[in-house]
C-alpha cells in the first residue's frame, strides 16, 4: 500500500451564494375538557401502533443522520472521470447548485495530482461519502488505465479528506494484500457507506476471478481508512449467478437499495433490496430500470436538497452522455434529461449534497478560466434555426432535441438570448404525438419565419416529423405553437426518385416580400409560399441544383443583391460533414457554384469534426453576420463511431465576406463569438 499526503493543483469562479431552505410544521390545536386524559390516551395508542417508543426503548438516531439532519445542503458537487485515454482517467470535480445544472471545476480539468497515489497511473468510477461525523469525505475508485485492457488491474484507492481540497491517499491491491486471490482478474468501482451497527465504513466493489462471472464483494475499511480490514465476502449472490458490476446502495426507509449493472446480459440496471446492509439482498423486480434502450452503467443515486425525491443518474457509455431520472419510491423512475446540462461529458462518477461554504471552498480553490462560448448551448442539439425576432428584441435558435440513439427525439424546443452568447431554455415548444397528432417520431430541423401580418407578428415554424414536413403557427417567438393539422409536404416533388422529404427552410425575400420554403435530402426543392403562410403555391415547386455534393440542409439569405445558398454534403455522422455554399440572382432561380464553396469544415488540430447543417443571422442594421452550425460533441465525439451523428452540438462562429461577395471560409472555434451589442432603437 502507498499513502501520501496530496496537493491540490489548480483553481473556478466565486460561486455565488445560495439561499438555504427552512421547513416550517404548524399544528393545529383543538380545546379538550381533559387534556391530560387525552393526552395519556393517544401516547398509549401510538406506542401500541409503534408509532411512538416509550423513552427507555428508543434507539438513538444513527449518528450520519443526526449530522446530515443537521447540516443545510444547498449545492451539489459531483465527481467524475472522462474517458478511457489516460489523461482522461483521473478525479474531475463540478458544481450545481440545483442538482440538475453542472459547471466543471478547474476548466474540467483533473483536481486530484495522481503521482504516486495509484499504482496502475490512471482511476476510474470515483465515488465520494459525506462521513458519519458530517465533516469528513472519504473517496474511493478503481486504480486503473483501461489502455492496459479490462482484465489488468487487481486493486482501488482510498482518499480522505476533512475540507474536500487536500487529501491522503492509499493504493490496495487486493491480490497481494489477501489470500485465495490468484486468480484474480479485475477489481471494478468500489463506493463506501457506513454501517452503523458496526461503527465502521464498508467498502463494496466487484471483482471478477478466472472463468467465474464478476461478483460484488465487500471489506470494511481500517480506521485509518487506508486498506481494508480483511479478505472480501460476496455481499450479492445473483439468482442467475450471472455477472454484476457497478454497485449502488443507497438507505431509504429502513431498506437498502442496492443499484447494480448485468454485466454479462443486457447491459442494464436492476435493483435487490435487503434489511442488511450486509446480505439478503433479493430481487426488487425482474424489470431493469433504466430508461433507455441504449447500454449503461455506473448507477449513482443522491437525494435532492429540497427533500423532494432521489435522482437516479446513469452513464450512456455508448452515448457519450448521463442520463437523469426523478423517483419518489426508488421504483418508478421519469426521464428529466430536458432539465440537465453539463458544461463537460462525464463517465462513470457520483453526486454528494453540500453544504454552500463548502461549494465555496471548492469554486475559489479551483476556478475556471471564462468559459468558452461554443458550444453555445449546454446539452446535445443539432441542426439549430437562428431567428432575431423583431417584436421581442432577441435572438431565438431552434434545434434538433439531439442525444437520441437513430435521431429519434419527439419533441422541439427553443433557446433565447439577449447577444447570441447568453442563452436561456424556453422549453419545449412542440411535441410529436402530443401537439402533432399526424406524427410521432424522429423530430428534426425545424426554420421559423417572422411575418407582421394586419400590423400583428406571427410566427411560422416548420418542422421535420416522421421524414415530412409541417407547420405550426405562434404569436411569439417561444409559442405557444398551434400545428396545421396535416403534412405541408409529405411526397417527394415530380421527376424525383430517391431522398427524403426532410430540412426546411424558410426564407422571405426582402426585396419583395415573398416568402419560399426549400427543402429535401439528396436533392433541394424550392416554392413559394401562400400568403397563409401554411400552403405552397400552385406551379411554383421548382428543383433547384446546388452540384452533386448536395446532401441536405438547405439554406438561404439575402446580402446585397445576391441571394445565397448554403447546404451541407456528406453524412451527418462523417467528420467530413461540411457546409458549401452557391449564389443566385433569384430566389428559385439558377444557383451558382464558386470553384472555393467549401466554406465550414473539419478542423483535426482543434478537434473539431462533422461541422454542419447551418443557418445565418445578420445584425439588424449592420453588415455584421454570423454563422449557427452543429459539430461532433467534443472532445468525444470523434470516438464515437455512428453515434456521434446523433450526439451533435450547436456553435456560433463570424461569417465574413470578401470584397467581390464571396464568402470567406470560417474557421470552427471552441471560443465562440462575443457578446453582440443590438443597435439602441431610436425614439
Amino acid at each position: 500500500m502507498q499513502h501520501q499526503q496530496l496537493a491540490s493543483i489548480a483553481r473556478i469562479p466565486s460561486f455565488a451564494h445560495i439561499a438555504s431552505i427552512t421547513r416550517i410544521a404548524s399544528f393545529a390545536r383543538k380545546p379538550q375538557r381533559s387534556v391530560a386524559k387525552i393526552c395519556s390516551l393517544a401516547f398509549l395508542l401510538l406506542c401500541s401502533c409503534g408509532l411512538l417508543q416509550p423513552l427507555a426503548a428508543q434507539k438513538p438516531a444513527p449518528k450520519q443522520a443526526q449530522k446530515q439532519s443537521a447540516g443545510k445542503y444547498t449545492a451539489y458537487l459531483f465527481v467524475y472521470f472522462t474517458g478511457n485515454d489516460k489523461k482522461e482517467e483521473q478525479i474531475r470535480f463540478a458544481l450545481s447548485k440545483d442538482g440538475f445544472r453542472y459547471r466543471a471545476l478547474n476548466g474540467n480539468q483533473p483536481v486530484i495530482n495522481l503521482g504516486g497515489i495509484s499504482e496502475t497511473g490512471g482511476v476510474r468510477d470515483p465515488h465520494i461519502l459525506r462521513g458519519a461525523d458530517g465533516k469528513t469525505f472519504y473517496m474511493v475508485a478503481t486504480d486503473m488505465v483501461s489502455a492496459n485492457g479490462w482484465n489488468s488491474n487487481r486493486g482501488m484507492v482510498l482518499l480522505k479528506s476533512t475540507d474536500l481540497v487536500t487529501w491522503t491517499s492509499s493504493a490496495v491491491n487486493i491480490q497481494n494484500s489477501y489470500p485465495g486471490q490468484d486468480s484474480l482478474l479485475r477489481v471494478w468501482a468500489p463506493q463506501t457507506i457506513y454501517d452503523d451497527s458496526a461503527g465502521k465504513y464498508m467498502i463494496y466493489f466487484s471483482m471478477k476471478h478466472g472463468n467465474d462471472p464478476d461478483k460484488i464483494y465487500y471489506a470494511y475499511a481500517n480506521k485509518d481508512f487506508t486498506g481494508l480490514e480483511g479478505t472480501p465476502k460476496q455481499l450479492f449472490f445473483s439468482p442467475d449467478n450471472a455477472a454484476c458490476i457497478d454497485g449502488d446502495i443507497i438507505n431509504a426507509a429502513g431498506n437498502y437499495y442496492l443499484f447494480f449493472k448485468t454485466e454479462d446480459r443486457l447491459p442494464g440496471i436492476k435493483i435487490a433490496v435487503s434489511r442488511h446492509l450486509t446480505g439478503g439482498y433479493t430481487m426488487q423486480s425482474p424489470d431493469y430500470v433504466q430508461q433507455t434502450k441504449s447500454p449503461v452503467e455506473g448507477a449513482g443515486t443522491f437525494k435532492l436538497n429540497d427533500g423532494s425525491g432521489y435522482i437516479l443518474m446513469y452513464d450512456m457509455y455508448t452515448s457519450g452522455r448521463y442520463q437523469f431520472t426523478r423517483t419518489t419510491d426508488l421504483q418508478h423512475f421519469t426521464v428529466i434529461d430536458d432539465a440537465v446540462s453539463m458544461d463537460f461529458h462525464p463517465r462513470h462518477g457520483t453526486v454528494i449534497q453540500i453544504t454552500a461554504g463548502e461549494a465555496k471552498r471548492l469554486a475559489e480553490k479551483w476556478p475556471s478560466p471564462e468559459p468558452a462560448h461554443n458550444p453555445a448551448l449546454a446539452g446535445y442539439f443539432a441542426d439549430p434555426e437562428v431567428l432575431y425576432a423583431q417584436k421581442t428584441g432577441k435572438f431565438y435558435i431552434y434545434p434538433t432535441s439531439d442525444g437520441f440513439t437513430g435521431w429519434s427525439g419527439t419533441y422541439f424546443k427553443t433557446f433565447s438570448s439577449p447577444d447570441l452568447v447568453h442563452w436561456k431554455d424556453e422549453g419545449k415548444i412542440l411535441e410529436l404525438g402530443k401537439d402533432v397528432k399526424w406524427a410521432n417520431r424522429n423530430a428534426w430541423a425545424p426554420c421559423i419565419v417572422e411575418k407582421k401580418i394586419d400590423g400583428r407578428y406571427k410566427y411560422f415554424y416548420y418542422f421535420t416529423a416522421a421524414q415530412k414536413i409541417g407547420v405550426a403557427v405562434a404569436d411569439n417567438p417561444t409559442g405557444p405553437f398551434k400545428d396545421s393539422g396535416k403534412p405541408l409536404i409529405d411526397k417527394r416533388p415530380d421527376g424525383v426518385k430517391g431522398g427524403q422529404e426532410i430540412d426546411p427552410d424558410v426564407f422571405t425575400d426582402p426585396q419583395t416580400g415573398k416568402s419560399y420554403l426549400y427543402w429535401g435530402n439528396g436533392y433541394m426543392a424550392g416554392a413559394q409560399l401562400n400568403e397563409d403562410m401554411v400552403s405552397l403555391k400552385e406551379g411554383t415547386t421548382t428543383l433547384l441544383q446546388p452540384g452533386h455534393d448536395f446532401r441536405e440542409g438547405s439554406y438561404v439569405f439575402y446580402r446585397k443583391g445576391r441571394y445565397y445558398f448554403m447546404w451541407s454534403e456528406d453524412d451527418t455522422r462523417s467528420p467530413d460533414y461540411r457546409v458549401a455554399y452557391g449564389i443566385s440572382d433569384a430566389p428559385l432561380g439558377k444557383i451558382t457554384v464558386p470553384d472555393n464553396h467549401i466554406i465550414l469544415a473539419k478542423d483535426t488540430a482543434a478537434g473539431i469534426y462533422g461541422t454542419g447543417h447551418c443557418s445565418v443571422v445578420q445584425i439588424p442594421g449592420r453588415d455584421e453576420w454570423y454563422i449557427v452550425y452543429h459539430r461532433f460533441n467534443y472532445p468525444n465525439g470523434i470516438h464515437m463511431g455512428e453515434a456521434a451523428g446523433y450526439n451533435r452540438e450547436v456553435c456560433i462562429d463570424r461569417l465574413e465576406f470578401n470584397e467581390d461577395g464571396a464568402i470567406k471560409p470560417v474557421t470552427p472555434t471552441h471560443q465562440g463569438i462575443q457578446p453582440v451589442s443590438l443597435p439602441v432603437p431610436r425614439r
